[in-house]
């Protein structure tokens, strides 16, 4: 599991889901460990939201240094032999 954005020694704790039947039986059938399932999709759900919400509230900030790169180009324009 990810470090930094989930503790990997914390507590397991019990919840109660519902799910579709059907997709149940399929996943019991195909031995699916449903928890780490679980517990990997929020991983990865809270990583993309956590991107999203650090890419807004950076947004100026990006926009201003993309501007800046534009008009200025970057330090090593010519440094580069490509």
């Amino acid at each position: 599991m990810q470090t930094g954005l989930v503790e990997r020694k914390a507590s397991k704790k019990s919840t109660n889901l519902s799910i579709n039947s059907e997709l149940l039986r399929q996943a019991r059938e195909r031995k699916v460990n449903l928890s780490q399932l679980l517990e990997n999709s929020l991983v990865e759900l809270l990583r993309e939201e956590k991107s999203l919400s650090w890419r807004e509230e950076n947004r100026e900030a990006i926009e201003e240094y993309n501007r800046r790169v534009a008009t200025n180009g970057v330090f090593s324009d010519g440094l580069r032999r490509f």
